[in-house]
């Protein structure tokens, strides 16, 4: 059974997870909802793949409690993927063993992010942007509900960050999926997201991207100069990237015209002011 589509996909609860005597998170509250990017971001050690290792149940919490939609289908994409490189394999055969049912279609799952003509490529012989596409088509063979990236622009050039974050948005869209997502690529994901959780073993500050950038906390946990060069990235559109991450020209537009800002670029005045949070 799916969830209510009116329903939260995820919500925790004053969370709290320990290590023995360390405390990785404490009094963390955090809601997911179908149709929404939301991305977690702090510094090294602040808890954002516990918190993640928590919602997907790989982690027992010490306090509080997590609360999963019935029937909720998470597509996990993780941080590192390592694939034996003695082992001869290529982009269908690595799909083909994701499925979930026989029904699933790999050839599908790539045309979802626009790298169908991967399918019969080695896995060794990708690019960095090649393999993620082909993780996130992995991640999505589960039809999810939510999906969870974790560093999902990892070993990814510029261009191919930018295009990799409007196909999450795309992909957002088209299914009304929930994203959560883990990042250090600010200057860009803080355009490419809804909501922006700022974590520090606690939740520091949530809300608008825009918002959460003036937020004190914000500063006080990147540091002043840090916050200010991490400003909101916004761009526009005469063109987009294929799969590569080369420049295509868009249908219709000519160059130096601007058909619209990327998907979750964001205004001053968007969403509610950024909520400060103390542990």
């Amino acid at each position: 059974m799916a969830p209510d589509a009116a329903a939260p996909l995820v919500e925790v609860e004053n969370l709290e997870v320990r290590f023995g005597a360390t405390v990785a998170l404490a009094h963390v509250d955090l809601t997911l909802h179908r149709g929404e990017i939301v991305t977690l971001i702090g510094p090294n050690g602040a808890g954002k793949t516990t918190l993640v290792r928590a919602i997907l149940g790989l982690v027992a919490p010490s306090g509080g409690r997590i609360l999963r939609a019935p029937g909720l289908t998470i597509g996990y994409v993780p941080q590192r993927l390592a694939v034996d490189r003695v082992l001869p394999i290529t982009v269908r055969r690595f799909l083909t063993l994701a499925r979930r049912t026989a029904a699933a279609d790999p050839a599908a799952a790539l045309r979802e992010v626009e790298a169908e003509e991967l399918i019969d490529r080695s896995l060794h012989a990708l690019s960095g942007g090649e393999f993620q596409r082909v993780v996130l088509a992995r991640a999505l063979l589960r039809d999810p509900d939510l999906l969870v990236l974790d560093e999902p622009v990892q070993g990814v050039d510029f261009g191919g960050q930018i295009a990799l974050y409007d196909l999450i948005g795309r992909i957002r869209r088209r299914h009304e999926l929930g994203v959560l997502m883990i990042s250090h690529d600010l200057h860009i994901v803080m355009a490419a997201t809804d909501r922006v959780v700022c974590l520090n073993r606690h939740v520091c500050c949530s809300g608008a991207p825009e918002a959460v950038s003036r937020n004190p906390e914000y500063a006080a946990l990147f540091g002043p100069n840090a916050a200010r060069r991490l400003a909101v990235y916004s761009h526009t559109h005469d063109h987009a990237h294929d799969v590569h991450g080369d420049v295509v020209p868009l249908p219709n537009t000519s160059p130096g015209t601007s058909p619209g800002t990327s998907q979750g670029a964001t205004r001053a005045d968007d969403g509610p002011p950024a909520q400060a949070q103390r542990p």
